[in-house]
């Protein structure tokens, strides 16, 4: 059996929803809650009861894949050819660190506090890790002159999650142009950056920033996943320039194959229809407004979302967030994350995600304020 694999730690994230009880609440899967549009879902079989679901090209359908190209828009990758359709947006990111990173040469510097597939990703392909973290002092603000600084000699692939999951932060305007600028004025090599754009469409604040609007050493990561309730349709992308392009659809070509026929043409309906793509946004917003609400009657230390479905919040003096998170589910009947698996600087801290009823939420709160008081 191959020893990286025997070396990486199952999730944990799972293993805690696996322990759920009828009666928890469940704060701790990132899934939306609410039903995807159907119309999209019944445009899709009808015109697969037509035309079959038969193997696309390894790219994906071309028309859907221009429609993508044409909403996004971004520099150096708006046309047809620079996108490639993938099974969820976790395979972008595994098929970006495979294809750009030579384990023998090369490192990826992760972004912390981070989704922990981007490490175990690279420790399954034996690509080193470097790690910056993201200071709490700061409530886990991006700071790009500590990114830039953590650059080493190796780094050829920056993983950066924007809005971030766990804490719901946002790049700004400012921090991807002052991002673009420090590397693109690096010698030697270009360092890439992976910007992982899964929840894009669920963003509050205003003037949130793309690194790929102002870099083209970008690669993007995306999905329908989030925005449009379709986690277990797995139909993402991945967006690049050429000729990266190129080596990731190779790469993908070989992974597998091809995403979901059917997935792809749900994807077509929903961009060829404006405004569907953030349709259910809407509920989001409102959602958040309640969950702030709830947050600051908790009072609990937590860090205010920019984007996504998560709060984070803190265990009073800090504190073993993942013997937390055990007791939580196993005795008070509260589904949560630990902040360690996202990073050691988020030690102490829990991530809630808040697509679970107000209510719910409200009384999962209490529960976790009652923990750590006693």
């Amino acid at each position: 059996m191959n020893p990286r694999l025997l070396s990486i730690e199952p999730s944990l994230i799972r293993a805690l929803h696996a322990k759920r009880k009828p009666d928890s609440i469940d704060l701790g899967l990132g899934e939306p809650t609410l039903l995807p549009q159907q119309r999209f879902l019944e445009a899709a079989t009808r015109w697969a009861s037509e035309f079959g679901t038969k193997y696309t090209v390894n790219a994906g359908d071309a028309a859907t894949r221009e429609k993508i190209a044409a909403h996004y828009a971004y520099p150096g990758m708006s046309e047809a050819r620079n996108v490639c359709l993938t099974t969820g947006s976790q395979e972008a990111v595994f098929i970006t660190i495979k294809t750009m990173l030579d384990p023998a040469t090369d490192e990826l510097l992760v972004v912390e506090p981070a989704f922990p597939a981007y490490v175990k990703m690279a420790q399954l392909e034996g690509v080193p890790t470097r790690r910056v973290q993201m200071r709490e002092e700061h409530l886990y603000r991006y700071d790009i002159d500590a990114v830039v600084a953590a650059i080493g000699p190796k780094t050829r692939l920056i993983a950066i999650g924007s809005p971030g999951n766990p804490t719901g932060r946002v790049l700004t305007r400012s921090d991807a142009q002052r991002l673009a600028k420090a590397l693109g004025e690096r010698p030697g090599p270009p360092v890439w950056v992976l910007h992982d754009e899964i929840y894009r469409e669920l963003t509050y604040i205003d003037g949130p920033g793309y690194v790929a609007e102002f870099y083209p050493h970008t690669i993007v990561a995306n999905s329908l996943s989030k925005s449009n309730a379709l986690t277990g349709m797995r139909i993402g992308w991945v967006m690049a320039p050429v000729p990266a392009i190129d080596a990731l659809v190779l790469t993908h070509s070989w992974v597998t194959a091809t995403a979901s026929a059917f997935g792809q043409r749900v994807a077509y309906e929903i961009f060829s229809e404006p405004g569907a793509l953030t349709e259910q946004s809407q509920w989001y917003r409102k959602q958040r407004e309640g969950v702030m609400s709830a947050l600051d009657d908790s009072g609990l230390q937590y860090v205010e979302p920019d984007g996504a479905f998560y709060a984070c919040v803190r265990l009073p003096n800090g504190g073993d967030s993942i013997a937390a998170a055990h007791t939580l589910v196993d005795h008070r009947g509260v589904v949560a994350i630990p902040g360690r698996i996202f990073g050691e600087t988020l030690e102490g801290w829990l991530r809630l995600s808040w697509v679970a009823p107000l209510p719910a939420f409200r009384e999962g709160l209490r529960r976790i304020a009652d923990l750590t008081s006693s």
